[in-house]
Order: C-alpha cells, then sequence, then structure tokens
C-alpha cells in the first residue's frame, strides 16, 4: 500500500492483552496509522477526539464487551468499519458480530499476515467506496453546473455560481465581487445568507476596502487572514476563514467568489467541487462573452462603427419605458448631412466611407456616454439623449451642427472635405409618448430644417408653424 494511502487510514485497536496490541500495531504500521486502547471506554474517547477508518477490537474485555463496542460505533461512528476479535470462536458470536454490521471477525492467537490481509481488504474497499461517492458527488455537481452553461448574462453566471457553491459544499454564507463590463467603473456584488443591514454594511465594505481587482487572484485559495477577513470581523461578521474562488472567461469577465468556513474548515473534497464549479462557471462566462460579441455586432453598422437602426429601435422603447418609469425626458436627434452625394461623386465612395466614419467619431464626441448614437441609413444618424428635454435638446443639436461644420474632413490626396447638417429634435413626452411617433417627428423637423436652407437646427414644435 502507498505511503500516501497510509497516511490517510488510521485504525484503533482495542485489547486489553498488551501482546495483542503491539502485534496488531507491528503487523499493520506500514498500512496505516494505529493508536492502540487497553478498554472500550477508551476507544470511545479516542474515536470521539478523531475519527478512525477501522477498529479492531477484542470480544470479551473489562468494562464493555467488543459487542457492545461494535453497537456504540455504529450508532456514534456510522462510516467506522469493525473487526472482532474471539479467542472462543462460536457460529453465535460471530453471526452477532455480522448482524451488527462487523466487516469480519478474527479468531484468536491473530496471524499478523491474516490479519494484515483481512485488513487490506477493508481498507481497499473503502477505498473504492470513497472514489466512487467522489465521482458521484462530481457528477451531481456537474449535472448541477448545467444551470450555468445556460446563462447567457455575466451576472446571473456569478449569482448562480454562488448559490450553486453554497449548496453543493452545504454551507450558509457567501458573496461575489466582479466587473460589471457594461458599466465602466462600476462592479457588480451578490451576497447570500446576509440580512439587509449586513448587506449593505459588505456592500460598503468591498467598495471602500476594494479587497481585490477582479482577474487578479490566479488559483482557488482558502484565506486565513488579511485585509478582508480582519475588516470581516470588524464589521461584525467573522467568517473564520474564506474559500476564494476565481472566475472569468477568456476576455473581459472576471470576478471572485467567497464563501464563509463558519467554523467548519474546508476540506479536500469541498475544494475539489469547488474547483469543478468555478471551472464551468468560467466556460459560461467565454460562451456569455462570444455571445454578447456576436449580439453586438449583429447591431453594429459595418461602416462606421456605430449602433445601426436595427439597436436604435430597441433602444428608444427601452429609454421611453425607462422616462416613463421614472418620469424622466428623452431627446431624439435626426440629423442628415447636407449635400453628401457630392463627396460621393466627386470623391468615390472609399472617401465617403471614410467620411462616415470620421463624422462618427465626431458626433460621439459631442454627445455623453449615455447617450446612443446610431447610423440610420446612408447618411442620416439619429441621436437618443437621455434624461434631457426639447431645449437642452436643441443646445446640443446646435453644438454638432457647429462642430461638423468646422471640422475639416480628408478627401484624399491633400484634399479637405467641408460638411454641414441639417438637424430636427423631437422630445418625451412633449412632442409623443410613442417611439414611432418621435422618430417620425424628429425626422420631418429635419427635412424642415433643410428647407430653411439646410446647416440649422428645428424642434418638432416648429412643424405646426
Amino acid at each position: 500500500m502507498s505511503g500516501d494511502t497510509r497516511r490517510s487510514n488510521r485504525i484503533v485497536v482495542v485489547d486489553d492483552n498488551r501482546f495483542t496490541r503491539e502485534l496488531a500495531r507491528e503487523a499493520l504500521a506500514e498500512q496505516a496509522h494505529i493508536e492502540c486502547c487497553e478498554s472500550a471506554e477508551s476507544a470511545l474517547a479516542a474515536l470521539a477526539r478523531e475519527p478512525a477508518d477501522l477498529v479492531i477490537s477484542d470480544l470479551t474485555m473489562p468494562g464493555l464487551t467488543g459487542l457492545e463496542l461494535l453497537e456504540r460505533v455504529r450508532r456514534e461512528q456510522p462510516g467506522t468499519d469493525f473487526i472482532l476479535l474471539t479467542a472462543n470462536a462460536s457460529v453465535e458470536s460471530a453471526v452477532a458480530a455480522l448482524r451488527n454490521g462487523a466487516a469480519d471477525y478474527l479468531v484468536k492467537p491473530i496471524q499478523p499476515e491474516e490479519l494484515a490481509l483481512v485488513v487490506e481488504r477493508i481498507l481497499s474497499r473503502r477505498a473504492l467506496l470513497y472514489e466512487n461517492a467522489r465521482l458521484r458527488e462530481a457528477l451531481h455537481t456537474a449535472e448541477a453546473c448545467r444551470t450555468l452553461v445556460r446563462c447567457l448574462d455575466p451576472g446571473e453566471i456569478y449569482a448562480v455560481a454562488l448559490d450553486l457553491l453554497l449548496h453543493r459544499l452545504g454551507r450558509a454564507r457567501g458573496m461575489s465581487l466582479f466587473r460589471r463590463t457594461a458599466i465602466p467603473m462600476s462592479d457588480g456584488m451578490a451576497f447570500r445568507g446576509f440580512d439587509e443591514e449586513h448587506a449593505r454594511g459588505l456592500r460598503k465594505l468591498l467598495v471602500d476596502l476594494k479587497p481585490i481587482e477582479p482577474g487578479s487572484l490566479g488559483e482557488l485559495e482558502v484565506l486565513g487572514g488579511g485585509a478582508l477577513v480582519d475588516s470581516l470581523a470588524e464589521i461584525g461578521l467573522p467568517p473564520g476563514a474564506l474559500l476564494a474562488i476565481p472566475v472569468a472567461g477568456r476576455d473581459s469577465e472576471a470576478g471572485v467568489l467567497w464563501i464563509f468556513e463558519d467554523g467548519r474548515p474546508f476540506d479536500a473534497d469541498e475544494l475539489g467541487c469547488a474547483r469543478l464549479i468555478a471551472a464551468h462557471a468560467d466556460l459560461a462566462l467565454a460562451n456569455a462573452e462570444r455571445y454578447h460579441r456576436a449580439k453586438e455586432r449583429a447591431f453594429i453598422d459595418d461602416v462606421t462603427e456605430v449602433y445601426n437602426a436595427r439597436f436604435l429601435r430597441q433602444a428608444i422603447q427601452h429609454e421611453i419605458q425607462r422616462a416613463e418609469r421614472y418620469a424622466k425626458k428623452l431627446c431624439v436627434l435626426f440629423l442628415d448631412l447636407d449635400r453628401f452625394k457630392l463627396v460621393n461623386d466627386q470623391h468615390g465612395h472609399l472617401v465617403g466611407s471614410q467620411v462616415l466614419r470620421r463624422l462618427s467619431e465626431v458626433l460621439q464626441q459631442c454627445i455623453r456616454q449615455v447617450d446612443t448614437l446610431a447610423r440610420y441609413g446612408g447618411d442620416e444618424f439619429t441621436i437618443l439623449l437621455v434624461d434631457t428635454g426639447i431645449e437642452e435638446g436643441l443646445a446640443v443639436g446646435e453644438r454638432i451642427r457647429r462642430t461638423v461644420a468646422d471640422t475639416a474632413f480628408e478627401g484624399g490626396r491633400g484634399a479637405t472635405i467641408r460638411l454641414t447638417l441639417s438637424v430636427g429634435a423631437a422630445a418625451y413626452p412633449t412632442h409623443g409618448r410613442e417611439h414611432e411617433l418621435l422618430l417620425d417627428l424628429a425626422d420631418k423637423a429635419m427635412y424642415r430644417a433643410k428647407s430653411l436652407g439646410r446647416n440649422c437646427v428645428c424642434s418638432a414644435a416648429d412643424l405646426a408653424s
């Protein structure tokens, strides 16, 4: 038997005869750690202090008998195997021992080779049963992780992974911190097993302490101390120790999950289970990244690399719902280049595409990060200005008009192209509450700007005049 296996097995030998105890110790020294006890009572105390894989006990002893010890061990240590030694072998004693759960019985005087062989068989069977149980547990964990693979939202993946870890490890408290790639300079958090007050404290702690940069932790590890553990104790949430599980996609998604030890140290099986769940979470994040990249490409205009009309229609509906829910305003700008056909005719469509790409960059610089720029089609662009009324929207439109007019665009071979554009503006709820109506009114206001001589900004309110 290998040294590793020997170190992992523990056998308690119980006999009031010192010679039998020493004989068993010498015969089994290469198979396990041996602790010898001279009575059933001292054996029970040893088992209470540290469980054993196997108890080898004499049948007849002062105090509790071997059969009585067997009954106690089966009741108090159900995972422990038992071998009964007897100097007076009888069918009755053998049947009683086996009926009460003994793995085997041997007749005294015991032979070292026979004892070693029986113990080897029992320990090998235990190792096989343990491996089978471990594989079954891994299979159940893998089955449970199917939920992760179906998740396409990164924030949901972290929350589901945290729930899986707590369930599979039999723990009650945990938390996660992850980078929210859709919102710059913002982290996402999830908490389990805490009331609202403690969750607020944890949220503030993670924001202020910044215990880890998502993605910087390389390997799963148990943290017995450090700034985070100390800070948790200071706010009345001592974890004992923390199991830190890093999870990451292949691109930008990264985070870390923490499971509280709460007085029960993490064993090797739990660490293996956590690694398996983390591996599935990594795969799920990679899938989510690929999905969102593909989805984003479906909403990106190939020429200008800003959003396209398909995305615009979804975005404006979302922003109108948001404005309605929170009693906010929304302004829609419709922009159209003046006489852009002349650029294509004089300089070619390749230069025209380069000008549109550069124009998109100029427009992006004129709006906020929370606003949405989309190419509506051809040389037409639409901008959604959130939390913006019509007067502010007209001011933004005028700033855009002036900036574009002052910008020199490259026309190739040293040529310079000057552009102007006409802008129409419509606002929610001032001019309408439906997205199609707002787009239509902004479009009509833009055409009014063209009818007034181009290179100007008009409001949907001007359409009635």
